[in-house]
């Protein structure tokens, strides 16, 4: 798609998700940290995307986990912020701040500092929750290719747009 500031890879599997989920009438939202948005951005590259896209937050820091979308200190100190835990609490955080049926949330390392033996630089872990739907956390850890942050961050936001795929 030319006139996009995004790859066309992501701008094509935006436009899926916004074609599947506008057939199905369903509203997403996301809760992004190392993405910082472009999960919402690939959906707003798509005319008709607002009827969508409810919202999408950018929790970068800890804090704004805690503070938006209701994610326990409790559990950032047990868990970390790179943990279905976490990212399980973002996204039910995230559901219960919209008017979303989905929600996806996104954090990880995406470097080039920050990682560790247990989390090393790409690691990211991702959760999808669906309103109405309790029950085992829908979550997934990977280690994407850490060469760049620009690539563990495009990386990573493919994976949450198939998440979005009903």
């Amino acid at each position: 798609m030319t006139g996009s500031v995004l790859p066309d890879e992501i701008v094509e599997l935006a436009q899926k998700v916004v074609d599947e989920n506008a057939r199905l009438g369903r509203k997403v939202v996301t809760a992004e940290s190392c993405t910082g948005g472009l999960v919402a951005a690939a959906l707003t590259e798509i005319p008709g995307s607002s009827a969508v896209l409810d919202r999408g937050f950018v929790t970068y820091s800890n804090q704004a986990k805690q503070e938006t979308l209701g994610v326990s200190s409790e559990l950032i100190e047990t868990f970390g912020a790179v943990s279905i835990a976490c990212v399980w609490a973002m996204a039910q955080g995230a559901l219960a701040k919209s008017g979303a049926d989905v929600a996806v949330a996104i954090s990880g390392v995406a470097g080039p500092d920050g990682g560790t033996e247990l989390k090393p630089v790409g690691t990211v872990v991702f959760a999808r929750a669906l309103r109405g739907k309790d029950g085992e956390p829908e979550g997934e850890m990977k280690l994407f290719d850490g060469q760049s942050r620009g690539e563990v961050r495009r990386q990573a936001t493919l994976c949450a747009l198939e998440l979005l795929l009903p």
